[in-house]
């Protein structure tokens, strides 16, 4: 299997005054094309900072970081942000949908900043409502859309630029447990479909649908195990 993420021996520390206060102690982890993983761990354990190293949003004190063979451990925000744009595809829990696009306007959004034609961003864009069930609410805005909805409009927006990841943080944290499931599902399609997936969440039941979990206590990596639901496959 190829690696897409390569972590080596990454730290991160922010100062308070000449205070040093050490986040992450020295992660190092690999995860493969098409691997579907949760980040787990309580608050204070590291797993907002690591996300945000991972999406490319900071960078770490020390230590490496490939992202699909390109080391981002020492680029600048320039270059972060042409690399969060085509390697990375965030979903949130707020969704972030600007309320006077339509459905198919936001998830055109991130193929202005590639320079695709109006026509094509349009095209895609309404491809991928239909991957993620959507396809006959492309004209609604989020004002429109249940949470669910529009948490489906963020997830096709994610895959729009056809990225090296996708990083969901707390994807289902806004929403009720009928949909939180309705929605893991489509994550399991995704990834059933080759995508790599990278969920972060503090929900037990909700990691479970990830084939590997990945521990953090005290910014380090306490455990990283296979789940039962990658067993069954």
């Amino acid at each position: 299997m190829s690696t897409v993420i390569k972590l080596e021996e990454i730290r991160k520390s922010y100062y308070l005054g000449k205070q040093e206060l050490k986040v992450l102690k020295g992660i190092s982890l690999e995860i493969f094309k098409n691997e579907y993983v949760a980040l787990m761990g309580p608050s204070g354990s590291g797993k907002s900072t690591l996300m945000n190293i991972l999406g490319c949003l900071d960078s770490p004190t020390s230590g490496r970081y490939i992202l699909n063979n390109q080391d981002v451990s020492k680029m600048d925000d320039n270059d972060l942000a042409d690399i969060r744009n085509k390697e990375i595809g965030f979903v949130f829990q707020q969704f972030n949908l600007l309320p006077r696009m339509t459905a198919a306007e936001n998830v055109a959004l991130p193929m202005i900043y590639s320079g695709v034609s109006k026509k094509e961003r349009m095209e895609r864009a309404l491809e991928m409502l239909d991957r993620v069930g959507l396809a006959d609410r492309s004209h609604h805005k989020p004002n429109e859309l249940s949470g669910g909805q529009n948490q489906r409009v963020a997830i096709a927006r994610a895959l729009v630029n056809s990225p090296s990841i996708i990083l969901a943080d707390e994807p289902t944290g806004n929403l009720d447990s009928k949909t939180s499931v309705e929605i893991m599902h489509i994550f399991d399609k995704i990834q059933s479909e080759g995508n790599t997936v990278v969920l972060v969440t503090h929900e037990e039941d909700i990691a479970q649908f990830a084939h590997r979990i990945i521990r953090l206590k005290d910014g380090i990596i306490e455990t990283d195990h296979k789940t039962a639901s990658l067993v069954s496959k």
